[in-house]
């Protein structure tokens, strides 16, 4: 009996130890990360590409966007331990050692770039290697000092697709220009919103992000309807280069529009329920138009 239970506790231990290297990687934007590198691969393929490159391409992007996840959280674990979102990761929470997280998110980063670089080519490996330098060394310190530092962060998020479109490509064109657009211009309404919803978190941690300077709403809406306006024009653009026809123009469109209409709703009123539903719609929005490129294609 002592040792069904002593083999159960270790089984339960080992999922544990699992669940939080799983929570390192940032598993939701490490996920949106490699499908937006992989509508860029897509794109820049014109539909058809080759599934090896596309697995390594992949798992690539996987590995550096995890690596930069864990990386992040080793460098905040402080700060992390004084917001309620994030006290119960496993550094802040204690469950793991601050070295086994450095080690852990050097390592597959470093293997994420490596395999980018040999196995589809050099440019898509220096890209990776500058979407991790702008994240840890520019985005993550600066959000202790200026709320623009979440502007800075739209440039290693908006670089998967550029990547994607490098792998197949190996240049980086107008339309590469206009993905990586499409990106940077999502992020803000993505995470002004969380911010908002979070606000006092990030107060109680001491980092000035625009939600929490902004005490009224009105800055941080207008600076969310500025760029989901921009989303929807960048959008469309898009069909002009990548030669897309209707069926994505239309639901590119559609898409984009009802995001505008969920920060309109924030603008008006300034509530938490409004800004939870403008960044589940952000959720949805990515997902939606890469939908609509496939659909085009095909």
């Amino acid at each position: 009996m002592r040792s069904r239970m002593s083999s159960q506790g270790e089984m339960l231990l080992e999922r544990s130890r699992f669940a939080d290297f799983f929570a390192l990687t940032k598993p939701e934007l490490t996920f949106l990360s490699v499908i937006t590198a992989l509508g860029g691969l897509y794109l820049g393929a014109g539909g058809t590409f080759p599934a090896v490159l596309m697995l390594h391409t992949l798992f690539g992007t996987a590995l550096v966007g995890a690596g930069a996840g864990a990386l992040n959280q080793y460098i905040e674990r402080e700060y992390d331990a004084n917001m309620r979102r994030t006290e119960n990761r496993p550094l802040p929470a204690g469950r793991m050692a601050p070295w086994e997280v450095l080690l852990f998110g050097s390592s597959i980063a470093i293997l994420g770039v490596l395999q980018l670089t040999l196995f589809a080519n050099v440019l898509t490996g220096s890209l990776a290697v500058v979407t991790l330098v702008t994240y840890l060394f520019l985005y993550t310190p600066l959000k202790r000092i200026t709320w623009v530092s979440t502007i800075v962060g739209g440039i290693p998020g908006a670089l998967p697709p550029v990547i994607g479109w490098t792998a197949i490509r190996n240049e980086i064109s107008i339309e590469a220009g206009v993905l990586f657009a499409i990106l940077f211009f999502w992020q803000m309404p993505h995470f002004f919103s969380l911010a908002w919803m979070y606000r006092k978190d990030y107060e109680r941690a001491g980092f000035p992000m625009l939600a929490v300077l902004d005490r009224n709403g009105l800055r941080t809406s207008r600076q969310i309807l500025i760029y989901c306006t921009a989303l929807i024009a960048v959008s469309v653009l898009l069909s002009f280069y990548a030669n897309l026809g209707m069926v994505y123009i239309i639901g590119s469109l559609s898409v984009g529009i009802a995001f505008l209409i969920f920060g309109l709703q924030l603008w008006v009123s300034r509530s938490n329920a409004s800004a939870r539903r403008l960044f589940y719609a952000s959720l949805i929005y990515l997902p939606a138009l890469l939908f609509f490129m496939v659909i085009d294609t095909l």
